[in-house]
């Protein structure tokens, strides 16, 4: 793989020099005599190194590279200075400077710096593209998982996301149901309206209408001008109607012969409008539940229900949890938060707390954990408190790998059997024969293990206690 370096310097000398110098079968040498010329090639072009002078007309170089942190270009750059300061040379560390080197040059010393700096840069770019097609292959429109659930999820989305059909989506809330919904919208290729979401929870009943069909000016008071409603502002693309299971049931008959052709008033109006929308529908209820209790309109539910995803639980596919981990550390990244890593213990005690709250929560503390962690790294103690286990341990032993295979398994198995038999001799207060049952082993078979182990029975016998001595006084 060809690697590309920019070389900027005033001087055409220094130019040519490195040209010639730094020039292998393997890379191709590019040149720029100003900090703004340079800029421009950068943010255009794809390069692995860029060889900057400190003094520059126009950009310096450390603005030039003050720019590449900021744009986030995937560029190492090295500075070349004759004027080395410390302050000029830890702002060029801290803002990414792979490293520096002092004027006049010591050619030697900076192929070398070069040919490192290649090397760091490769395994960057590695895994920048490791990490790129992580998230094309386990993800669908910021949606994330690689476990087998999400793939249905995906799969479904991608079905029928270019079909006019209504969709159900359902799920507890926190597990991505208004993403999904979003999924389906921009993979619609038919669609050019835009997507308009209404939560139906949030609003008062007297609201509900007016804000799903519009009212005209003067229909109520303080109607003081005409409003369109979320139908007709979906037109040509995708209303949401998110927690569906909260609307009333008149306002649920009313959405029925919308969504039967399309056609309403409204309110306060005699015009009838028509709107082509495709409606996905949102709830963490169970809307069938909702109908054999008489709460949501049977017919309501069959004309929502025609094509149903269901979102899981986070809990129900824990193993997606390293890769959303990772995915929100990097997003938080992105947008100024600190940069961490997360160790083993940390992602292993998230794995076993249940997530009431789902991706939602998950990522609400991996944003807290961020802000409050000091170090680089995000360790067990820095899990917030109420992040407790509801799942077992790991089942995990401790053993030395060189040792002979039967050495290994007989230590552990007389480790095991002496546990066992402390519980149970503790249980049944030393006694052979309920001991022996409980075992299913015979009372000869446990007197030997006792022996082998040097286990005295006598040790779990319950202690009589002692009589109090009355001494009379005289």
């Amino acid at each position: 793989m060809d690697r590309r370096i920019l070389v900027v310097d005033d001087s055409e000398v220094i130019r040519q020099q490195l040209s010639t110098r730094l020039a292998r079968p393997d890379r191709r040498i590019q040149v720029a005599h100003d900090g703004t010329t340079a800029l421009e090639m950068l943010t255009e072009g794809d390069f692995s190194l860029v060889i900057v002078d400190f003094r520059l007309p126009g950009i310096n170089g450390l603005d030039l590279i003050r720019e590449i942190h900021n744009r986030d270009l995937p560029v190492t750059p090295i500075l070349m200075t004759g004027y080395a300061s410390i302050p000029t040379v830890v702002d060029a560390m801290r803002l990414g400077a792979y490293d520096f080197i002092e004027k006049p040059l010591e050619i030697n010393r900076l192929e070398i710096m070069v040919e490192k700096a290649l090397e760091d840069r490769l395994i960057q770019d590695e895994v920048r593209d490791l990490r790129r097609g992580v998230l094309e292959r386990y993800s669908y429109h910021n949606l994330l998982g690689q476990s087998a659930t999400m793939r249905e999820v995906f799969a479904k989305v991608a079905r029928v996301a270019s079909s006019p059909c209504t969709v159900l989506v359902t799920g507890e809330t926190g597990t991505g149901k208004e993403l999904v919904s979003q999924a389906l919208h921009y993979n619609d290729k038919t669609r050019t309206g835009p997507m308009i979401a209404v939560n139906c929870a949030a609003l008062p009943e007297p609201l509900l209408e007016s804000e799903f069909f519009g009212h005209e000016r003067g229909a109520f008071t303080g109607a003081d001008r005409l409003r369109k409603g979320r139908f007709e502002m979906a037109n040509g693309g995708t209303l949401l109607l998110d927690e569906i299971g909260s609307v009333p049931l008149g306002m649920q008959a009313k959405l029925l012969r919308v969504l039967q052709d399309g056609r309403f008033e409204r309110v306060g109006g005699g015009e009838m409008i028509q709107s082509d929308c495709r409606i996905v529908a949102a709830t963490n209820e169970n809307l069938g539940a909702a109908v054999r209790a008489g709460t949501f309109r049977e017919d309501l539910y069959y004309r929502l229900n025609v094509v149903s995803i269901v979102l899981p639980p986070l809990r129900e596919h824990m193993d997606d949890l390293p890769l959303l981990v990772d995915h929100f550390l990097n997003s938080l990244a992105k947008r100024g938060y600190p940069s961490k890593t997360i160790a083993r213990e940390a992602l292993s005690r998230l794995g076993r707390y249940d997530w009431p709250g789902n991706v939602r929560e998950l990522e609400h503390t991996i944003e807290q954990v961020v802000v409050t962690t000091l170090g680089d790294v995000i360790l067990a103690e820095n899990i917030p408190p109420h992040i407790t286990s509801t799942r077992e341990e790991p089942f995990t032993i401790e053993f030395d790998p060189t040792r002979p295979l039967q050495a290994i398994t007989d230590e552990l198995t007389e480790r095991i059997e002496r546990e066992y038999l402390f519980r149970v001799l503790e249980r049944y207060n030393g006694r052979i024969a309920p001991t022996a049952a409980h075992c299913q082993l015979s009372r000869r078979s446990i007197s030997e293990k006792l022996r082998r182990y040097g286990i005295d029975k006598a040790d779990f016998k319950p202690r009589s206690p002692r009589r109090a001595v009355v001494v009379k006084s005289a």
